[in-house]
């Protein structure tokens, strides 16, 4: 089976979890926004979280969302203010999920994301959902997806 992981990644969290499915044979595609985050932490996560909240979409460069080969699909992004990264909600735009084996990993400084989970649960009921608490910090956590291997 063709197995693909897309993810963004702001802070490295995404990039470790990025290297853990490499390793078990998934293809990769990496989300990048035109436009970048402010580099400062603090106004990062601000203005993520903002962005989050309203469920913008922002411009992203380099995109291949031709998926028609893939049966697996990954989808690996921050959780911002509880909800997707707005460069997640540009890339579920322009997919279509449609029969496909589809999961969710979301990496979160407290490991959860309720309003995530609502309109993961609303919109794709059928997927799975693993959420990580900052892998860059606690490594361990990437044990949650044995699974998903």
């Amino acid at each position: 089976m063709n197995k693909l992981l897309i993810y963004y990644s702001h802070t490295g969290n995404g990039d470790i979890v990025a290297q853990a499915f490499e390793e078990k044979g998934y293809d990769l595609r990496k989300v990048e926004r035109k436009k970048k985050l402010p580099k400062s932490f603090f106004f990062g996560v601000m203005t993520g979280g903002f962005l989050a909240t309203i469920k913008h979409k922002d411009k992203i460069v380099n995109f291949d969302s031709d998926i028609s080969q893939y049966q697996k699909i990954v989808i690996e992004g921050p959780i911002w203010n509880g909800r997707f990264s707005s460069p997640i909600n540009t890339v579920l735009k322009s997919l279509d999920l449609k029969y496909k084996d589809l999961t969710f990993v979301f990496c979160a400084g407290s490991g959860e994301g309720k309003k995530a989970l609502e309109r993961i649960n609303k919109e794709y009921p059928s997927s799975k959902v693993i959420f990580l608490k900052e892998p860059k910090k606690y490594p361990n956590e990437l044990e949650k997806l044995e699974g998903e291997f």
